[in-house]
């Protein structure tokens, strides 16, 4: 059977790791891989190739994506997706692995149902927003990278009077900024799902400066749009000195955890025998609870991610 990988929407560390085992493993049952290249752009222009072991050796440790990806509008008319069905059905491409995120997912959701498309999503966004999943591909060396410039800034921070506001990404979606302030114990914590009781914090920051605090690290995930109105308040009306570091695309790129590698080949070994099956596919593989199982896309993108509550007791975040 002929099967086929891309990527689509933003990259993430460990896309590589899951080509690479996707082309390695189809050659091992049997199967023929193929690489689509540049996304639902490339799948719509019909960039597509036959891999071999050469095409994907040496990238494992590499970051971004080698056969690229995309954001497509034209995929959003339909002229263009019975396009890219075409060219699948070109080359006897009988199922794809689709690597991606939420707006990739929507995009083949209405694909699936237009044409008899077979393919298996897995969810690979740092922004770790993807519903029925725990985790995403490419987020623990996301997470990894902010916790590397958070502790260098901590260091930085202790040593002067001063506050430091450090953005993170994620869209409407605040993981990376509650996780990361769990783990480096930011003293502040910005995120979108939740609205920033300042009364509360600032009186609880107050009472920790009479006892001697010196220093205050604050995270603000970048769909709050309250970078900046935090750092005027840490300067004007708690006192400190306040520098910003907007973190950006360092936490989009960088060689793949360990981690992210073994989720990577594991991910991509379940789409794949699930393909092999000949069962009705148009599923996401999800992470849930320490295993993997399927899921319908209807379910994956007509329910939304929710932050979970333990993480933001953590924080109190809900008082």
């Amino acid at each position: 059977m002929a099967l086929a990988i891309l990527g689509s929407g933003g990259d993430a560390p460990g896309m590589n790791a899951a080509v690479k085992k996707f082309v390695d493993y189809c050659l091992e049952k049997g199967e023929e891989p193929w690489l689509i290249y540049d996304g639902l752009e490339g799948l719509i222009d019909g960039r597509m190739k036959k891999a071999q072991h050469s095409d994907v050796a040496g990238i494992l440790h590499r970051g971004g994506c080698v056969i690229r990806s995309s954001r497509s509008e034209r995929f959003y008319e339909y002229a263009y997706r019975k396009q890219a069905y075409e060219n699948l059905q070109k080359h006897g491409i009988r199922g794809m692995v689709v690597l991606g995120g939420d707006g990739t997912f929507r995009g083949m959701d209405r694909f699936c149902h237009e044409f008899p498309v077979n393919f298996v999503g897995i969810p690979t966004t740092i922004d770790n927003d993807i519903y029925g999943t725990d985790y995403c591909l490419g987020v623990d060396t996301a997470l990894n990278t902010i916790r590397e410039a958070l502790d260098r800034i901590y260091d930085t921070a202790s040593s002067f009077r001063r506050a430091f506001v450090v953005e993170t990404m994620g869209r409407e979606c605040g993981y990376l900024a509650l996780i990361s302030a769990i783990s480096s114990g930011a003293e502040v914590c910005v995120i979108p799902e939740v609205e920033f009781n300042r009364p509360v914090v600032e009186a609880r920051l107050r009472q920790e400066i009479a006892e001697g605090r010196s220093y205050i690290l604050a995270i603000v995930a970048e769909g709050t749009k309250m970078t900046e109105k935090i750092a005027g308040w840490l300067e004007v009306e708690m006192g400190f000195e306040t520098r910003v570091t907007v973190l950006g695309h360092v936490q989009r790129g960088g060689s793949p955890s360990s981690f992210d590698r073994m989720m990577a080949f594991e991910f991509v070994i379940e789409a794949i025998q699930y393909l092999l099956t000949g069962e009705a596919s148009d599923k996401i593989v999800v992470w849930k609870g320490g295993g993997f199982s399927l899921l319908d896309i209807d379910t994956v993108v007509n329910n939304k991610y929710r932050l979970n509550p333990l993480h933001l007791s953590m924080l109190n975040l809900l008082d």
